[in-house]
Formats: C-alpha cells, structure tokens, sequence
C-alpha cells in the first residue's frame, strides 16, 4: 500500500524527550497506537504516507478494505462484484451504507470523489494509480476537461461500474487504497479545505473524528452510523505522534501505549528477545532517491559510482540490525517476476564510474546534501552512507532532517534536493505498483527519473492479463531502470513492531503490514 513510507524498518534511540498530554476526551482511549507522526493531511485525495494510511482506515472505507492476513482485496462498501469476460470492465455492487452525518452514500459519491482527485488542480500525488481507468491519465494530465471521459459511471445509486484500458487481473486488489475513497462532497464543498477538521469531519469507516491536537494526538470513536458497527470491537483509538522512539518505547512498557510502529535501534537485541517483539516480512523497498535533474546526478555513471560503493549487508547487519534483506534490485521477487539488480557493491568499480564520470578519486566532485525525515534511524542509515562515500569514493556529502510534512513538500512537491531517503510499502502485490512509481510525470516520480522506452514497456503491462509475457514485460522494463541506475535501493523491509498479542486479537502479520482497526479487539 500503499505509499511513500515515513519509517525505516527499524526504530532509532532519541536524545530527547517528548511528552503526549492527554485531552479529557482522550484519556478515555480503549486502544492507543503511536503513529509516531504528525500527519500530513487526512484528505484521502492528498494523503501519502503511511501515517496517514493508518488514520484513513479508521475513518473511511473504499469498495474494498484489506484482508487482515493476505493483503488481498475483501468487500468493504461493495458487497460484490463482477468481471467482463474480457477483462475490461468491472462493476461493483454496493451495500447501503450511510455517511457519519446520515447521508446516504451512494455510487456517485465515488464517481465524484474520483474525479475531485484526478483534476489536476487537486494535485493528487497518487492520481497516477487510476491511470488503469480508461480516460483517466488524459482526464489528470488535462488533455481532456469532460469528466463523463473518465470510465467510471453510476449505473444506479448502488452499481458502479468501472472501464480499464486492459485485463488489469490486479485492479480489485488496487481499491482499498485512499485514492479510490469515496469522497462527502457535500461537506467538502461547504467547508472546501476545512472539511477534515473536528466539527466538520464527515467520514464512512468505523470511526469518527472527534479530537485532533496537532503535533500530539488524533482521538476517534466508534462511528454508529457504519455499515458494520456491530462487528466493531473497539469504542475509541488514540493515534499519538510520539517522533522519539524511546521515549515511546518506555511509554510502551508501562502500558502507555497498545502499539508502537516503530523499535529503537540500539536497544533492537533486547526487544528482540520480549514476546511482544513483531517481525514480518513486508513487500516494500528501503531506498535514496538520486535527483536525476540536478548534476552531477543526472549523469548514470555518478549514480552507478554512488551505487557500487554501498556496502549493503554490512548496512543491514550493523546498522538495521532488524532481519532486513538487502537487494540491488527495487523490485521484491514475486509470483513469476525476477527481480532485476543494479551494480552491486564494488569498489573498485566505484571508483571507475566516477572516473569516468569525470571525477577521479572524488577530486572535482561537489558537495552535495543527503535529505531524510527527521528520525534517528534514518539519521543512521545516513552517517552509515555518508561514510561510506568519503572512504570507498573520497567524496563528501552533508545530512540534512526535516519534519515529515516539511520533508514530503521538499522532497515530493519542489523536488529541490540532491539524495534524498525514500521507502515504498506495495498498496497491493503485483510489480507494476512498484515500477509505475518512475513514470515520466508520476506523481510519486520523486527524483524525475525519464526514459520513454522504460514509460512504453510499464503503460504496456498494463493493459496485458496476467502471466509470463507480462511479467517478462515488466521484467524489460526494470532491467533500464536498473541499468540506468535511477535509484539506490538498499534492502527489503521487514515489519517491526511493539504489540502484546497475548492481549489483542485481530492484529496479523501481512504482507503490506496493513492493520486494520476494524479487526482489533481485546482478548477475553
């Protein structure tokens, strides 16, 4: 899912201490997880991190919502759905459902949500994600203005049908994602960028908005109006923004907190060794993300050099410490699809790319900025990185933190850095999540990385069904993007987190590590 992630798989040992204050309201929380954030936005058009995600599924649901197991698509506000024969086109039936405020909701709150996200003055990050709709990339990009262009379409107020531009075997499995909400319209056109605060905060999901104190927590009650509260178990979530890992590690052992995201890495041996210690495999990507616009970085040989003299294993093994997996490849393996790798970690071919580069020994080579979210692991990864450049190439680089909304506009909206930390968690498990994210133009295209025959081969898959000559399509397509050396991966993500399941129920490992709130209860 999912989504530019804010976290490493790893937690990080903090300096400081930060304290949650409690509001009267909040006090009364039945479940308190640390999202360890500040969110971005809880606008479903606009949201793009993980953080964000986690608050998402509280407060709304989408055609779909994700099994708590596998990952894959279950019924969410569609009871059901059908399949052309030829693959094209899928039409979805709803249950009646209603909005928190008692509207009902209905297909065409999904048809306008939709497209309220693909307008380009929305600036939707993921509207990429709906270009499998026939008429919508055109729709986004502004080659057309007619909405009724777009393939999807109320058939009556509870049958949505959708019309892709090919076989997409995957496309159910996209839809528990935030871009395919359904949007309140009529909120948000009376309160336009307001209508996600408390007071206004109209939402369909098993939750409800009741308190946001910025930069401390999110409060949430059971939402009665939700198709399935009944089978609800939690009456409220507390979603705490708690950034320093220990001091939310020591909130966690003494009962402050059900559930903590995140493990701090110095102390990463104990915890391993504690029952409440959860580790995952997670179909997601740890990587820096090169500025292919800006020199010397535009240059495939710099990005080869910088590549080659990475020392992944040491990285995971020494640093990570968290079972992480490193790769040269972006991609994880899946059914039928090879990963494709990158240079691997070589010095002495380090050290030729740059010379050929034009750069022998580092001499000439700029000063440049490494960018990373403010978080003590990331901050690791960095130095760890950092050193490696000065000792295997002799060149020299600088760390910059920013806080995570700071971070995402820098990195994602002015694209205005030379190296920047990047992760991608899938929102659902096929490799065209993971290569469509370097796009010409795609939203999450955070380094701008371009090549037409790469964009050709990606647009192509997506319109064959599934199986070998796909999957050998996508491998092409990863292949330059590999040779071209776009990014630096540097291991497959393992989920870690802090939750005592001898004490909660409905909390599995997954793929995409989604957690679902609706599942969580306390055991008997």
């Amino acid at each position: 899912m999912k989504r530019s992630i804010f976290f490493g798989a790893l937690g990080v040992l903090a300096l400081a201490l930060v304290v949650t204050a409690c509001g009267p309201t909040a006090d009364k929380a039945e479940f308190i997880v640390n999202n360890a954030a500040e969110p971005q936005t809880l606008d479903p058009s606009l949201i793009q991190g993980v953080p964000e995600h986690r608050i998402y599924m509280a407060l709304f649901e989408g055609l779909t919502i994700y099994d708590p197991k596998t990952s894959k698509a279950i019924p969410g506000i569609a009871e059901s759905w059908t399949i052309s024969e030829d693959g094209t086109v899928v039409t979805f039936k709803l249950r009646k459902s209603q909005w928190s405020d008692g509207t009902p909701l209905t297909a065409k709150h999904f048809v306008d949500g939709w497209i309220r996200t693909l307008k380009p003055e929305t600036a939707a990050e993921y509207a990429y994600m709906m270009y499998i709709i026939k008429g919508a990339e055109e729709f986004n990009q502004g080659k057309t203005t007619d909405p009724a262009t777009v393939g999807v379409k109320a058939l009556d107020d509870y049958t949505l049908q959708v019309t892709l531009v090919g076989p997409a075997a995957y496309f159910v499995d996209m839809t528990p994602h935030y871009v395919f909400s359904p949007l309140p319209m009529h909120v948000i056109e009376k309160y336009g960028d307001q209508w996600v605060k408390p007071g206004n905060f109209v939402g369909n999901g098993p939750f409800v908005l009741k308190e946001w104190k910025p930069q401390d927590y999110i409060f949430v009650v059971k939402n009665p109006k939700y198709w399935d509260a009944k089978n609800v178990k939690l009456n409220s979530l507390k979603i705490v923004a708690v950034t320093d890992e220990k001091t939310s590690y020591n909130m966690f052992l003494k009962g402050e907190i059900d559930w903590d995201t995140q493990i701090p890495t110095d102390l990463i041996d104990e915890v391993k060794l504690q029952p409440y210690y959860q580790v995952n495999p997670q179909l997601a990507t740890y990587y820096y993300c090169f500025n292919n616009q800006r020199a010397p970085f535009n240059n495939p040989l710099v990005r080869k050099a910088l590549a080659a003299a990475v020392d992944k294993k040491a990285l995971v093994e020494k640093v990570t410490k968290g079972g992480q997996i490193p790769t040269d490849a972006f991609t994880p393996a899946m059914p039928g699809f090879t990963p494709q790798p990158g240079v691997g970690y070589d010095v002495a071919k380090a050290k030729e790319y740059l010379a050929q580069a034009g750069y022998p020994d580092g001499k000439g080579f700029p000063v440049f900025t490494i960018l990373y979210n403010t978080n003590e692991g990331h901050k690791k990864i960095a130095e760890f990185i950092q050193e490696q450049w000065k000792n295997n190439l002799g060149i020299t680089c600088n760390l910059k933190n920013e806080e995570w909304k700071t971070f995402l506009d820098t990195r994602s909206n002015s694209h205005n850095f030379d190296v920047a930390r990047h992760g991608w968690v899938a929102d659902y498990m096929d490799p065209s999540n993971f290569l469509e994210l370097f796009i010409t133009g795609g939203g999450n295209n955070d380094g701008l990385y371009s090549n037409p025959r790469f964009d050709e081969l990606v647009k192509k898959a997506a319109t064959m069904p599934e199986g070998a000559e796909r999957n050998n399509v996508l491998m092409e397509a990863e292949k330059i993007f590999a040779e071209d050396q776009a990014m630096l991966p540097l291991y497959w993500y393992t989920d870690l987190d802090l939750i005592d399941l001898s004490k909660w129920d409905g909390w599995y490992g997954n793929p995409l590590g989604v957690h679902h709130w609706k599942y969580i209860s306390r055991k008997k």
